[in-house]
C-alpha cells in the first residue's frame, strides 16, 4: 500500500510567532513545511526542486517578498507562490516587477489555517502525486 506524497512548502515570514503557528497548521493539515523569518537565510538555503509552493510574506526586513521571489525564480523558474501579507496587495507593484509572469495568489493575513490550507491546495491542483515504488 503507498501513500500519497505530502507536498513540500517553504515559508518566509519575518514574525516567528506566525510561521510557528502556520507551520504547526500546516502540518496538522498533511503538508511538510520548512520555515525562514530571514529571507536571505532562505534564499542561501533555497534547494531548487524541492518545493511545491512557496509561501512569502510581502513586507520582511532585508529582502521584501517580491525581490525573494524574483531571486528564487533565478534558481527555480516552477516555483509555485503565494503572497501573503496583513497590508494591501501591491499587484501593480508586482506587475511592475514581474510584467511577464501572472501571479494571482495573494492571501491575507489573519487567516485561518483551514482556509490556508484550502488556498494551496487550490494552487497545487495539476500537480500529480506519483505513487512511490
Amino acid at each position: 500500500m503507498t501513500s500519497a506524497r505530502r507536498h513540500k512548502i517553504l515559508l518566509v515570514d519575518d514574525e516567528p510567532d506566525i510561521t510557528t503557528i502556520i507551520k504547526r497548521g500546516l502540518e496538522l493539515e498533511n503538508f511538510d513545511v520548512d520555515v525562514f523569518n530571514d529571507p536571505t537565510a532562505a534564499l542561501d538555503e533555497f534547494v531548487p526542486k524541492k518545493y511545491d509552493l512557496v509561501l512569502l510574506d510581502i513586507r520582511m526586513p532585508k529582502m521584501n517578498g517580491f525581490e525573494l521571489y524574483r531571486e528564487l525564480l533565478k534558481r527555480d523558474d516552477r516555483i509555485r507562490v503565494c503572497f501573503i501579507t496583513a497590508f494591501e496587495v501591491y499587484y501593480d507593484d508586482f506587475k511592475r516587477l514581474f510584467p511577464a509572469i501572472e501571479v494571482s495568489c495573494f492571501v491575507h493575513k489573519p487567516v485561518s489555517i483551514a482556509k490556508l490550507a484550502e488556498i494551496i491546495r487550490r494552487q497545487l491542483v495539476g500537480l500529480v502525486d506519483k505513487p512511490k515504488i
